[in-house]
């Protein structure tokens, strides 16, 4: 027992805290999973859509994977993004971002279904269909290391102090200062070709355009509101792509 809680009440408080947050994050999860089928196949009007139960795998075994790591690795995370909306200091600009970028990766989805419907696009070669699920998978395993060494690695822009915000430099994040994003833009763009839509790729450059305004508007909160940052930004000069931003 904790010497500094003997009556234990505070490690109940804290557990049922995690555990509450543990089943927002499961229905979380659940919801990502879930959503993708029902917006592929709902709009493309037909279920013998290879490719895009490739995505669909593809996306389950990471939104598992790094919810598995969470439990593992930092189980502290899985309260703070599981009661992400709740939390005090969200910056103003990203309560319209964050939710803007998901409407537009839902719309990305709506627009490959269609193309696969209205046969939009012409065929795509399956090396492009097989590089771009290399290129999708290469993504999403960036941002899953992010999660694993960034134990405040929260889906909304804030400074942490509640939980002692520290500055993360090991792992992706001594290659650059914001590997999630650069991880969601690499699947933002691969992804309308992993599912043959050229059209797609319109509002996957917006949801891109999206992710370098909000990397922007962070690194500069970061910058003046985050101790330690200034140094670390110092040594670590790119934000998204070594060598060019």
């Amino acid at each position: 027992m904790n010497t500094n809680t003997p009556t234990g009440k505070e490690d109940e408080r804290s557990d049922t805290t995690e555990g509450i947050g543990l089943g927002r994050l499961l229905i979380g999860a659940f919801i990502l999973i879930a959503l993708p089928v029902v917006i592929l196949f709902g709009s493309s009007g037909r279920l013998d859509w290879g490719m895009a139960w490739v995505y669909v795998g593809l996306t389950t075994a990471f939104s598992l994977w790094s919810r598995i790591i969470m439990q593992w690795k930092n189980p502290e995370l899985i309260a703070e993004r599981g009661k992400f909306s709740q939390k005090e200091g969200i910056k103003p600009w990203d309560k319209v971002l964050m939710p803007l970028g998901i409407i537009v990766a839902i719309v990305m989805l709506i627009v490959s279904g269609l193309d696969k419907r209205f046969e939009w696009s012409p065929n795509l070669p399956l090396l492009l269909h097989i590089t771009a699920f290399v290129i999708t998978a290469l993504g999403y395993s960036f941002g899953t290391w992010a999660i694993l060494v960034n134990r405040f690695f929260s889906p909304v822009v804030r400074i942490q102090r509640d939980r002692g915000h520290t500055v993360v430099s090991s792992g992706p994040y001594c290659l650059i200062r914001h590997p999630g994003y650069a991880g969601t833009v690499v699947t933002s763009l691969a992804t309308p070709l992993l599912l043959g839509s050229l059209w797609a790729l319109i509002p996957a450059a917006l949801a891109v355009c999206l992710l370098i305004i909000r990397t922007a508007l962070e690194d500069k909160t970061l910058q003046e509101e985050f101790k330690g940052y200034h140094d670390y930004a110092t040594g670590v000069r790119y934000r998204l792509l070594p060598g060019v931003w």
